[in-house]
């Protein structure tokens, strides 16, 4: 692909222009691959292809960060009309069909937008200093980095009621991934660190699991959500449900159930509540009008465009997509993947003059593991839990991780954790202060 090919127009080229390398992205351009006259431009901030589902083992200690991350180059390399270019996406000027990145302006015939959502603190952006969402390698860095610290320090702590604040888990939001992060937690206080300490006890750890709603997993049917309640509960975990947070001040989270206030001493809060959509959302507004919702996504059209610009579409956890069934689409993986393999036919078809037709999300069921052998599936109307749902859990998300050498890292990963109950990656990383090693280097000199 010639190096200008995207600042210039060129007649007999179709120039798709794709802004994020998520799934949606990612299936966008995949399926556009090796297609002759269509020149495709993939846009993102990060070098790699970031596998999310799987971001809680990694805030766990059950995975590294590499064994869930594909370089993008790599998984594009053999698709020739495919160039990858790591920039920051600034503006988008529909009329001249030109997107700019730093001091660059780039053209486009067609623009697919698939940047995604970002954690949400319902108007109190300050709390995410005390409780870090996980939606980035950092984030689950953060979240490892203070999980394993709080052990760390309570093993070193003599005062009983400091040690019971060290060893205090607040989760807030009960969606996948909250009890996804319960479930791991609970597994690594009652059965991975069993043994590893001399004063404390992890089995002592206090895991507290916060929803607003009246069940844990709202989306799935209340038998599955009280299963999954139950098998948190055998692992330790203390759930409240019809549960609001108030306020996160340092070390204490202040919740509302009913009438009553109650005030948690913690020190290691994780949030898991709530999402909103990418600063390209109010981008897009600014310069089409197209309509947001409350959280920021775009309001599409049947076929994923935005209403008067059949050229550009938006996908994945930036798209409300309410035409199927009048609620928007959940924002999880198969939805992404789906949505781009449906705008690349889609452009395929157009380019060949062919008729299309609106998008139809095939809900293939849901997943959530709680657990060693514990997880709910909701497949076709059947609804499976304990260790069938689990195989079934560990082997949909081995088939979904993009390239092989993920694939093999990750199930080796997982039957040696199985095996010897051990999580590999307990690592404390990215410590603000150097006093500890300081200190270790002394003593040891």
């Amino acid at each position: 692909m010639p190096a200008n090919t995207f600042q210039q127009r060129i007649a007999d080229e179709h120039r798709v222009i794709i802004i994020g390398g998520g799934f949606g992205g990612l299936y966008a351009a995949q399926n556009l691959g090796s297609q002759k006259n269509i020149e495709v431009l993939l846009i993102d901030r990060r070098n790699f292809h970031l596998f999310q589902p799987l971001l809680y083992q990694v805030a766990t200690g059950g995975l590294s960060p590499g064994d869930i991350a594909s370089p993008l180059r790599a998984v594009l390399k053999r698709y020739q009309n495919i160039r990858v270019l790591q920039a920051e996406v600034r503006n988008i000027d529909p009329g001249q069909q030109a997107v700019y990145i730093d001091d660059d302006c780039l053209y486009y015939d067609s623009l697919i937008i698939a940047t995604g959502a970002h954690h949400h603190y319902f108007g109190n952006p300050q709390w995410e200093t005390n409780a870090p969402g996980l939606k980035t390698i950092e984030d689950a860095l953060e979240m490892r980095r203070r999980i394993f610290r709080a052990f760390e320090a309570a093993e070193k702590e003599q005062d009983p009621v400091k040690q019971s604040h060290l060893m205090t888990f607040v989760i807030v939001g009960a969606g996948p991934t909250g009890v996804e992060l319960a479930g791991a937690l609970g597994e690594l206080a009652h059965s991975t660190l069993k043994h590893d300490f001399r004063h404390l006890d992890p089995e002592q750890a206090k895991i507290i699991l916060i929803e607003g709603g009246n069940r844990i997993l709202p989306t799935y049917e209340e038998s599955l959500s009280k299963k999954a309640q139950r098998s948190l509960e055998r692992l330790g975990v203390t759930v409240q449900t019809n549960t609001f947070v108030t306020n996160i001040d340092d070390d204490i989270v202040t919740v509302k159930t009913a009438d009553h206030t109650e005030t948690i001493p913690t020190k290691t809060i994780l949030w898991a509540a709530g999402v909103q959509s990418s600063s390209l959302s109010s981008v897009l507004t600014e310069q089409t009008g197209v309509e947001s919702d409350s959280i920021g996504r775009v309001l599409v059209a049947p076929d994923l465009s935005i209403p008067d610009y059949p050229d550009i579409f938006v996908i994945g956890d930036l798209a409300n997509f309410s035409h199927q069934t009048g609620k928007p689409l959940p924002g999880i993986a198969p939805v992404a993947m789906q949505q781009g393999r449906y705008v690349a036919r889609l452009l395929k078809k157009r380019l060949r003059n062919k008729p299309t037709e609106s998008f139809k999300y095939f809900d293939k069921g849901n997943l959530a593991v709680i657990g060693r052998n514990a997880a709910i599936a909701d497949i076709g109307g059947f609804r499976l839990s304990g260790w069938f749902a689990w195989i079934i859990w560990v082997f949909v998300h081995i088939m979904y991780l993009v390239e092989f050498d993920n694939r093999v890292l990750v199930l080796f990963q997982w039957a040696s954790n199985y095996l010897t109950r051990k999580r590999g990656a307990r690592l404390i990383t990215n410590e603000k202060s150097s006093k500890t090693e300081k200190v270790a280097v002394d003593e040891f000199s």
